[in-house]
């Protein structure tokens, strides 16, 4: 392209929230690319908190490792340790913690991972970016308009002033500028909504206690839940169709409640008063520390979750971040769904060649699509399972195997670009998407069983997912790093196969609870007879199918 064409940038950032800050950054780590930021803000990220605070193992392998921000995610932020699941106890007050049963992982993750002051993470990227010198921030760029031309030279205008670029990319976050323009917005099949305020001080659940320190340091139950600072964890306290965190800053806490619409009206939460007080009537042992508790800020969104009909084009446009789609935030998603997206947006933006490129965005779209569909099931089919500790822990462990298998492993060696890797990996992902959709049905039926046949706990238990051996196996993938494509590709067949018995030995407690078989749990051959594409919850079929077992089930 001569001088004389040449756009004025190579790339042009709407938003600088969290996804277009960690593309400018990738981009000005990684390629020569000259990075223009814009946001109607004239100082990001501004007074109001930003929610959206903790990092998985994913995300932040992509913040720490990735964009190189390890020393400032080390000594700005909290490291967090692991998911934490609670419980209230049938029969009992449950105004202190150890009335909760929890689920948790004792061990600490192998890849770092954060709990984050957005907002401090935000000024520190912008900051960054700020000292290369082909990277510009323009704040305060309103009634902004763009057109786009997939031969030439897109041009954004803002209050009389224009540029052009090679590459738009919409990081505006649920604005949806490109989205919006383009007319690609897209419904899902997710009605939740969530309110969330940040509180004075720390919140720290192990002091919701009637115990003394003393009683509290030496509970035996430690030996099974360890040491380590629980408030460290994101603490989830759980219901059927809800949840409850709590998420350590320094200086404050994030506390958010997240719920389906079908189970709970928004009116009850509108406000981040309103929401304390109903988490303190659900879980009693907040009740006492939430009335004394200034509120910073608060925010809500009464139905946060959407698709997108297209994220990424050849003409060279993207979208990143909440831009384009936003699933649910249990498991925080939203922060890896950014770095995946972001890496492959960058790809595409270093490819040269139209044919090449339309290749590359036509098989990073279904990487896009694929990752954040996948997630769907977990939200729109089985979050009931939230309100029964047994239920839950077999959903959690499925997913979380899932995760370290088909996100986490291929991440972390850099195959999500890898052209050679992906069609393998989009044919096991695919394998496996069916039988995820019915285990999560499979789940759900069995928390609604649950609900009138099965027996509550009658006294606190503590469950450490690791004690299902295939999720503890899987977790040894955070160390296969830097494989080839053709090794990741023989990784990913064991990891499939581990799945799929995983997924026969979820069934077959499922059938040995609801069946009263014991001996059905740890019978191997029942289990290799399991059909999972063919799996549903019917107490009536599930007799049957153990009475003639020496048929092939769901036959």
């Amino acid at each position: 392209m001569s001088s004389a064409n040449r756009p004025d940038w190579d790339v042009a950032i709407v938003g600088a929230g969290l996804a277009g800050l960690t593309l400018a950054r990738h981009l000005l780590l990684t390629t020569d690319c000259r990075v223009v930021l814009l946001d109607k803000r004239k100082d990001p990220p501004g007074p109001s908190q930003k929610v959206g605070e903790s990092l998985v193992q994913l995300s932040g392998y992509y913040l720490s490792k990735v964009l190189d921000l390890e020393e400032h995610l080390c000594t700005e932020h909290f490291l967090k340790y692991n998911l934490r699941f609670h419980w209230p106890t049938s029969g009992r007050e449950n105004r202190a913690l150890e009335d909760y049963s929890n689920a948790f992982i004792r061990l600490g993750s192998n890849i770092a991972t954060f709990q984050l002051d957005r907002n401090v993470l935000e000024e520190h990227l912008l900051e960054l970016c700020r000292q290369n010198r082909r990277f510009q921030f323009i704040g305060g760029a309103l009634n902004l308009e763009a057109r786009l031309d997939g031969e030439g030279s897109h041009t954004l205008e803002f209050d009389g002033t224009e540029l052009t670029c090679r590459w738009l990319i919409d990081a505006s976050g649920r604005g949806g500028f490109l989205k919006k323009r383009l007319g690609l917005d897209q419904p899902n099949s997710i009605r939740h909504g969530s309110t969330w305020c940040w509180v004075d001080g720390l919140v720290n659940t192990e002091k919701l206690t009637r115990r003394s320190w003393t009683d509290v340091r030496l509970d035996r139950s430690r030996q099974k839940q360890g040491n380590f600072p629980f408030f460290l964890a994101t603490n989830h306290f759980c219901a059927e169709g809800m949840w409850f965190w709590v998420i350590p800053l320094h200086g404050k806490t994030s506390l958010g409640l997240v719920y389906d619409k079908a189970v709970l009206d928004s009116n009850e939460v509108s406000n981040g008063r309103k929401m304390l007080d109903f988490v303190a009537r659900q879980w009693p042992l907040f009740a006492e520390d939430f009335a004394q508790r200034k509120i910073l800020d608060e925010g809500r969104y009464y139905d946060f979750s959407y698709d997108a009909r297209q994220t990424i084009s050849a003409e060279r446009w993207a979208m990143t971040g909440e831009a384009g789609r936003f699933s649910d935030p249990l498991y925080s998603p939203g922060s890896d769904l950014i770095s995946i997206y972001n890496t492959l947006i960058v790809d595409a933006i270093r490819t040269d060649g139209p044919e090449a490129l339309a290749h590359k965005c036509r098989l990073y779209e279904t990487v896009m699509r694929v990752m954040y569909e996948a997630y769907v099931p977990s939200y729109s089919a089985s979050y009931d399972c939230l309100g029964d500790r047994q239920a839950f822990t077999y959903k959690y462990g499925w997913e979380l195997a899932v995760y370290f298998g088909f996100y986490v492993l291929p991440f972390i060696s850099d195959l999500f670009t890898d052209e050679a890797f992906l069609p393998h990996f989009l044919r096991k992902f695919g394998l496996l998407g069916p039988i995820n959709r019915n285990l999560q049905k499979f789940l759900s039926g069995y928390y609604q069983w649950r609900k009138t046949h099965g027996q509550p706990d009658a006294e606190p238990v503590r469950t450490d997912f690791y004690g299902m051996t295939p999720l503890r196996d899987s977790e040894k993938l955070f160390y296969e790093v830097g494989l080839t494509g053709q090794e990741a590709a023989e990784v990913l067949d064991m990891q499939y196969e581990r799945l799929r018995g995983f997924a026969r030995w979820i069934v077959a407690q499922v059938y040995a609870d609801v069946l009263n078989e014991p001996a059905i749990a740890s019978d191997t051959a029942f289990q290799e007879r399991v059909r999972l594409r063919d799996l549903r919850f019917d107490p009536n079929r599930m007799r049957a199918e153990w009475t003639a077992r020496m048929e092939p089930v769901h036959a």
